[in-house]
């Protein structure tokens, strides 16, 4: 019986390989989004390894093939969080216009990613249950985030086109008040994600005084 050449089982080999990791990642993100969901219904504290593995209707010892603790699962659900944001931002900065076009782009960018799973469990769950290590390397990434709004601010400022201000505290009472929106944001209710970041940019750059 002839035997077959190692130039056609290596590739075969490897792409099954590949799709095997490829399936694997796929569940790991499955249990990552569900227990992003169960943390921001119920809380960390309340949300045990069991309850997610009900959920998922797979065995508790069948997660820790895809992960090692629950301290393990927060990291890395407040890490994509952060991860999409930062993400967001940069690609409405590298999207162009006027400085006060990217600032807008921004806003609406990370009103939007808050109200979902990853993202609002940043904002309900925070890094605080986090080891020492990865809480400050979540801080770090956040630190970006408020330095992208306050370059922009800055930027708006010196070119005329935002009031004169302190970049600082302005990019801070920003990001703090679209992070809010990750608390009282409700899928049920009246308001879409969209219209939320409508009205929230609206809001943060016009104001709600009458001018004359």
């Amino acid at each position: 019986m002839a035997s077959v050449s190692p130039e056609i089982t290596q590739p075969l080999q490897g792409a099954r390989h590949a799709q095997r990791e490829k399936n694997r990642q796929a569940k790991r993100q499955a249990v990552l989004s569900t227990a992003a969901q169960m943390f921001n219904e119920r809380g960390f504290h309340a949300t045990s390894l069991d309850d997610v593995a009900a959920r998922l209707g797979v065995s508790k010892p069948t997660l820790y093939y895809y992960v090692k603790s629950k301290d393990q699962i927060l990291l890395e659900c407040v890490r994509q969080g952060l991860e999409m944001t930062l993400e967001g931002i940069e690609a409405s900065r590298q999207a162009g216009g006027s400085v006060l076009d990217q600032l807008e782009a921004c806003m609406r960018v990370y009103a939007q990613i808050v109200t979902m799973d990853f993202g609002m469990c940043l904002i309900r769950v925070g890094d605080e249950q986090l080891p020492t290590d990865s809480r400050n390397e979540l801080r770090r990434m956040k630190a970006q985030i408020d330095l992208a709004f306050r370059r922009l601010v800055e930027a708006g400022v010196q070119q005329g086109l935002l009031a004169p201000c302190d970049p600082k505290m302005t990019a801070f009472m920003i990001a703090g008040a679209l992070s809010w929106i990750g608390r009282w944001y409700d899928a049920g209710g009246a308001y879409s994600p969209e219209e939320i970041a409508d009205q929230a940019v609206q809001i943060l750059l016009q104001g709600v005084i009458v001018r004359p």
